[in-house]
């Protein structure tokens, strides 16, 4: 089975996140692809996409609702997996906030339906942002077992469930 792996980030997090979710998949059988999502003009050699996006201050990153609405009717006949990066802690508050707002987006993109979503915490690197975002204490929330753990359902999700026709 070949899977996209697609992201769509500003600072490098999510790409990172990315390529630990497709190191996985690649352990668990899987012919993975890595690219940008904003680079990305077909599906038509993947059976199955996962699509990865940074949060930002209560939105997907514009790359990820593009390649959403560019590929929904290809999405529509794929098996789909969703992950977002956002909040700067792993408070249940946080992380519920965060996941809110991931729904939301997935709300708007009609015909796309994942089979599993999921949220991670995010990175804050206050040298890479402008003010007053630089005042933000630093921070790494992202669970790497949590990554792989999302990864390894995923694929088997993947192997395991059908195709929708």
């Amino acid at each position: 089975m070949n899977v996209l792996v697609a992201y769509a980030t500003k600072r490098g997090s999510t790409r990172e996140a990315a390529e630990a979710v497709a190191a996985t998949l690649a352990e668990q059988g899987l012919s993975v692809d890595v690219r940008p999502a904003s680079a990305v003009t077909s599906l038509s050699r993947y059976q199955a996409v996962v699509l990865g996006s940074a949060l930002y201050t209560g939105r997907l990153h514009g790359d990820a609702p593009a390649f959403l609405r560019q590929h929904r009717h290809a999405l529509a006949k794929r098996r789909v997996a969703v992950f977002g990066m956002g909040p700067r802690t792993l408070d249940e508050h946080d992380v519920a906030a965060s996941r809110a707002q991931l729904d939301k987006a997935l709300a708007k993109a009609s015909k796309v339906t994942p089979r599993s979503v999921a949220i991670f915490g995010g990175v804050v690197d206050p040298a890479k942002l402008r003010f007053p975002f630089n005042r933000i204490p630093a921070s790494d929330a992202r669970d790497w077992d949590a990554i792989e753990s999302w990864a390894t359902e995923v694929a088997a999700t993947f192997t395991s469930v059908p195709d929708r026709v």
